[in-house]
Order: structure tokens, then sequence, then C-alpha cells
């Protein structure tokens, strides 16, 4: 079983940058893929972006292309997403997600191990 804990949410202004970590246990974390997903009030649970196993492939969601990135470190079983030049639409509870498949999923239903989640808020 693998458990997720995510950090770094909190209050920011508009074009502030913002990072959210993930840390992995009770697992190989090397054999998980990681993505990153948030909700909004009264919205439904979307992509925000993923990374391989290996984190030799990064992807993500049109919404926030060229201002996240996501890394990950597999010595310290963690994975991060840098939010920059954020933005009040981006306000929502991130969550880190784990998927045991091979591939680049992109839907909530394809990831396996889900964190607790940690609220953003962009005031603008």
């Amino acid at each position: 079983q693998v458990q997720l804990v995510e950090s770094g949410g909190g209050l920011v202004q508009a074009g502030d940058s913002l990072r959210l970590s993930c840390a992995a246990s009770g697992g190989t974390f090397s054999r998980l893929a990681m993505g990153w997903f948030r909700q909004a009030p009264g919205k439904e649970r979307e992509f925000v972006g993923g990374i391989s196993r290996t984190g030799g492939r990064t992807y993500f969601a049109d919404s926030v292309k060229g201002r996240f990135t996501i890394s990950r470190d597999n010595a310290k079983n963690s994975v991060d997403l840098q939010m920059n030049s954020l933005k009040p639409e981006d306000t929502a509870i991130y969550y880190c997600a784990a998927d045991l498949s091979v591939g680049l999923p992109r839907t909530p239903d394809s990831y396996d191990y889900w964190g607790q989640g940690t609220q953003v808020t962009v005031s603008s």
C-alpha cells in the first residue's frame, strides 16, 4: 500500500510562485508514474501534469503548460510541482497521485493511490 502526503500549499498573490511536494512511502517509488490533479469548488477533479517513472518524461494540461513543471527524486521518494505565474483560476485543492501501470495517464481513474490534498489559493 502506497501512502502519499502533499505539502507546500498556501495563499499567494497572482503572479507568485509556489512549490508543492509529495512524499511517498510504502512502495517502490521508482515503479510509480506520478501525477498531479486539482479540484476547485463545484468542479470535477482535473489533470494538471504527470511524470514518468524515471522522470524522463513530463506532460501537462494546456491550462498550465509553460507555467508549471514537475520533477521527482527517486532516491528521496518525492515528486514536486513547481507552479509559476499563478493565476486566480489556479485556486484549488491539489492532489498527488500514483499509478502502477506503464503509461502516461491523464484521467483520475487511471491512478491507484491518492494523497489527501493541499489547498492552493491565488488572490487577484
